[in-house]
């Protein structure tokens, strides 16, 4: 089980697509959390708004500052919060976003205490994993302690000039906080999605980053993904996001070597959060 950040530099490159492929195709319990200060777009776009708009992070933030960041009330209304979305087997999960980005400056003093919430699920019973969608981490009020706490940061990148170039000063950026918060750069890696004229070594080989997993153009499920429709696992993209499952897990066993998670155990056991 893992804590998975998922996040872009520029443009539209497929951040909450990969995200929502994930947590379909992977082998476990999986919870989606949109954590873009832009906002969520999920309950609009493969929920089609059938689902009611006043669960998500906004009310989980609400009920953790009145209650003064009690630990229990925070697990409680976590839970209530969520949207199954393969029902019933609450097997695949949705925190959804904010629906109001001017929200974003609420969340800022809670960022580190849900980093440390959502690393502690994985020791649930049962256990999930979470896979964050941070989005552009261009926008105010980037969640920083989210990839803190991460044990894989995947920088989501198409194989084009224009992307690769916006990925260099946002690489930079993320290289900068996770050297000084955990000393390590071992959770970093590139998601590439899509086709272009260059190849994955060549990406890696520019941005000095491990291309850990990459994700096809499949339209057809995109479409899906974006706006509602059955997900057919069988499908490319779905295909694609279950083989990067395990390499993946990889980025997140090598990271852990070198930054023990029995650390972060005991602080998110101390209801301190990881860092």
């Amino acid at each position: 089980m893992a804590l998975v950040v998922l996040a872009s530099a520029k443009g539209s490159p497929g951040v909450t697509t990969a995200g929502l492929a994930f947590t379909f195709a992977w082998a476990t319990r999986t919870v989606l959390a949109e954590c873009d200060p832009a906002g969520g777009s999920v309950l609009a776009g493969y929920l089609q708004g059938q689902v009611d708009a006043g669960r998500g992070l906004m009310p989980l933030a609400v009920a953790d500052l009145r209650h003064s960041g009690a630990n229990d009330r925070l697990e409680s209304e976590f839970w209530a919060q969520l949207v199954d979305l393969a029902p019933p087997d609450r097997q695949r999960l949705l925190l959804p976003g904010l629906t109001d980005p001017a929200q974003s400056g609420t969340l800022a003093p809670l960022w580190n205490r849900f980093a440390g919430f959502f690393a502690q699920l994985e020791f649930g019973d049962p256990g999930y994993d979470v896979v964050v969608d941070c989005g552009r981490l261009a926008a105010p009020a980037t969640p920083w302690p989210l990839l803190w706490a991460a044990d894989a940061v995947l920088l989501v990148v198409r194989p084009t000039l224009p992307s690769v170039s916006a990925a260099v000063p946002t690489l930079g950026a993320i290289r900068a906080q996770l050297s000084e918060r955990t000393a390590s750069l071992s959770s970093l890696g590139l998601l590439l999605v899509g086709e272009g004229p260059y190849s994955a070594a060549e990406v890696s080989g520019q941005l000095g980053a491990p291309v850990v997993a990459a994700l096809p153009d499949d339209r057809k499920t995109a479409d899906v993904l974006s706006t509602g429709g059955d997900v057919r696992l069988s499908r490319p993209l779905l295909r694609a996001a279950a083989n990067a499952e395990a390499r993946v897990r990889a980025l997140v066993a090598d990271h852990r070597q070198q930054v023990p998670r029995r650390a972060v155990r005991r602080e998110v056991a101390a209801g301190h959060g990881p860092f």
